[in-house]
Order: C-alpha cells, then sequence, then structure tokens
C-alpha cells in the first residue's frame, strides 16, 4: 500500500480506464480512497452484491454496485487533449503546485 504519497487523481475528475472488463470506458471520479491506492468512478466497475434484509421491512436481494478501482488503472483525461495522459506537476509563480498533461503542457487544476 502506498501510504503517503500524491494521487495524480482528484474527486470529480474525468478519468479513462485503461486496463481491466472496463478498459476504454470514460468516467467521473466519485471517491478518492488514497489509503488504499484506489478510486470510486461513476458506472463503472459493476459488482452484484447479494444482500440479506437487515432490519425489519428492509428488503434483500441482489444489489449492483460501482467497486473501486485501483488508481494504477485509470489515467486522467486532459481536458485540450481529449485523450489519456500522464501527469506531471509543476509550481507556479505564485507558489501554487499545480497538475499539468505530460502531452501539451496545460494545467489541469
Amino acid at each position: 500500500m502506498g501510504v503517503g504519497h500524491r494521487l495524480a487523481v482528484k474527486k470529480n475528475d474525468q478519468i479513462e480506464v485503461i486496463a481491466g472488463k472496463d478498459k476504454g470506458k470514460r468516467g467521473k471520479v466519485l471517491r478518492v480512497l488514497p489509503k488504499l491506492d484506489k478510486v470510486l468512478v461513476e458506472k463503472i466497475n459493476f459488482v452484484k452484491r447479494h444482500t440479506k434484509p437487515g432490519r425489519i421491512g428492509q428488503q434483500g436481494g441482489i444489489v449492483e454496485r460501482e467497486n473501486p478501482l485501483h488508481v494504477s488503472n485509470v489515467q486522467l483525461v486532459c481536458g485540450k487533449c481529449d485523450r489519456p495522459v500522464r501527469v506531471g506537476r509543476t509550481e507556479l509563480a505564485d507558489g501554487r503546485t499545480v497538475r499539468v498533461c505530460r502531452e501539451c503542457g496545460e494545467t489541469m487544476d
């Protein structure tokens, strides 16, 4: 587990899956789980969960929901290039650190 380093993706980023059963699909990041190096992406990596009824009145059955993907299996989509790219970091003149596209040099933040 990679605890203590920065991930290239943040919440609400547009990403593309580069490996696995959903390869090629794009979606929006709903949650970032940095301690697990995983991201939860909208409408990607659906799994079926068989749930028991918990309390009285609650219904059991098969529930479909998103499962987290490992961050190494996704890449950030550049707004200018409109393709999945590697991400670099650079410091601006005012001292802020921003993410930049390694292909075109466009800032992502």
